[in-house]
Formats: C-alpha cells, structure tokens, sequence
C-alpha cells in the first residue's frame, strides 16, 4: 500500500472513530459546570452568551457578548478562566463580573466553563 493510500485510510478510521474530539469529560464535571451555568452566568450573559440575560439591564458596562468574533479570536482560554474565577476586576474588567473563588480547585469545571464561552463562537 503506498504512503497516500495509508494516510487517507488512517484519517477515515480516525474520523469515523471520532478521535479528532479528544478525550470526554468526565459527566459529573460537565453536569456541574451546566449548574453553574444556568444558576450564575445565564444570569447576565443570557442563555445563548448574546449578554442579554435578565440581570443584564441593571449592569453598566453590559455584559459580554460571547458571540463577537473579535474577541473569541484575541482572548486566551487562560484570561476566559481567570475571569470565571476571579472576576472581571482581576484582568482590568468590570467589577459587575463577579468572582466564583468556589471554582478555584475545580479546574475541570472552569475548563467546562471556558467550553461553553467558546461554544457561542
């Protein structure tokens, strides 16, 4: 079998096999970050990330849009994280993005988290 028949059954198999997914999340993780979602984020950044939740009247500046293009591009996971658990005040942001220091030893949740920010793309 010469190199270009071996390289595209390979990529057949591993397309087929889903390998270009990675590993799964554990469920429990995955079901926490959910919660945390839907009883903290949702809140202001609206169930689709448009910034539009209901808390979101009160708040100036507005909450984020997770759908802006611009910024999924030019904004590192690790600053997504840093947010989520430390609040907008710790990156130069506004305090109106509270801190969840609950989340600081769950770095599998706040990764879940980052997941779903970037999920709005």
């Amino acid at each position: 079998m010469n190199k270009l028949m071996f390289l595209s059954a390979v990529s057949l198999l591993v397309l087929a096999c889903g390998g270009d997914e990675g590993p799964k999340a554990d469920p429990a993780v995955v079901a926490e970050a959910q919660k945390v979602w839907k009883e903290k984020c949702v809140t202001c950044h609206g169930d689709r990330g448009m910034g539009d939740g209901p808390g979101a009247a009160i708040l100036n500046p507005k909450p984020r849009t997770f759908k802006d293009p611009r910024w999924q591009m030019q904004t590192k996971d690790e600053r997504i994280a840093k947010v989520i658990v430390e609040g907008g005040k710790s990156v130069g942001l506004s305090e109106g993005m509270a801190p969840n220091p609950e989340l600081a030893d769950k770095p599998e949740v706040v990764a879940e988290l980052v997941k779903k920010v970037r999920s709005f793309k």
